[in-house]
């Protein structure tokens, strides 16, 4: 990849973006996590219209037009970029059909020098139409081999989270399909990175790979399950950071810790005992609005 030309980036305008969905997009997003692959445990009403309860990283594919370092406008060599971290606060649950506009901003950008990668921060917004805050949520993508440019070295922001020492109390492995990359894909994330094995081998892959955030869907199912009775509504929060891919077919375990309402996992790639998502980080129904003490 060139050197990050930083101007271009910071220059770049992200199309701001309206969606309009239904039961059916949020049915959609759920089998792109691989909701309904286990035979051992009901997740029937996070895919059928009936009692429809929407998984909270939903908010992850709206708002968002899609891909957008793909867009020549940016500069970037896109097969070349990873996903880093990801996080997502909600303000409330998300409804099972809604209309919401996001708006994406670029922000902190670092240098880890010559040669070695650059990042930045990108930051989105969901609001309704009466303009009331649905969610927030920031994103961190590595830029390989684009350092150089002479920048901070550092992005700010709070220290990594230190994982538990010992085995984790709560574990659950869910099932990927080897089709699921293909399914999660027409939530909007059209990046050929994950279903063309050609652009795979560009970023440096044997083979395609899943979506990390549908990964972290993933992990939101197996939180709702080990934490939250099956409702994934009640989870308000949700933020890990990619350490490795997971190929489409994985079994992939979550394992965490919960202390009150506050929970702590990581996520493993189980037939290759790989750490896919570390220092994740979830909440158990506290949404933002009830934080000033409104009841629950």
């Amino acid at each position: 990849m060139p050197i990050l030309d930083v101007e271009r980036l910071l220059g770049y305008a992200v199309p701001q973006a309206h969606d309009l969905y239904d039961p059916r997009d949020a049915i959609l997003y759920a089998l792109g996590t691989g909701a309904g692959l286990s035979p051992d445990i009901d997740e029937l009403d996070m895919v059928f219209e009936r009692n429809l309860k929407v998984l909270p990283t939903m908010a992850l594919v709206l708002g968002t037009p899609g891909f957008w370092l793909m867009d020549p406008a940016v500069g970037l060599d896109w097969p070349r970029i990873l996903h880093g971290e990801q996080s997502l606060v909600l303000h409330r649950p998300l409804d099972p059909q809604d209309e919401l506009i996001g708006s994406t901003r670029i922000g902190e950008i670092a240098d880890k020098g010559p040669g070695k990668s650059a990042l930045f921060r990108a930051y989105r917004t969901l609001k309704d139409l009466g303009g009331n805050t649905v969610a927030e949520l920031s994103e961190l993508w590595v830029l390989r081999e684009a350092g150089g440019f002479g920048g901070e070295r550092n992005l700010s922001g709070p220290p990594p989270v230190t994982m538990p020492n010992g085995p984790a109390p709560f574990s659950l492995a869910l099932p990927t399909s080897r089709q699921q990359a293909l399914i999660y894909r027409l939530s909007g994330d059209r990046n050929p990175l994950h279903v063309h094995a050609d652009t795979a081998k560009q970023g440096g892959f044997d083979r395609p790979i899943l979506h990390g955030l549908s990964t972290l869907g993933l992990a939101c199912r197996a939180l709702a399950h080990l934490h939250c009775g099956g409702d994934p509504t009640i989870l308000s929060s949700i933020a890990a950071r990619f350490t490795a891919p997971v190929f489409p077919g994985d079994t992939v375990r979550t394992e965490s810790w919960r202390d009150g309402n506050e929970i702590v996992f990581r996520a493993i790639a189980q037939e290759r005992n790989v750490v896919v998502i570390d220092g994740g980080t979830a909440s158990v129904d506290r949404f933002v609005g009830r934080l000033e003490g409104e009841s629950s």
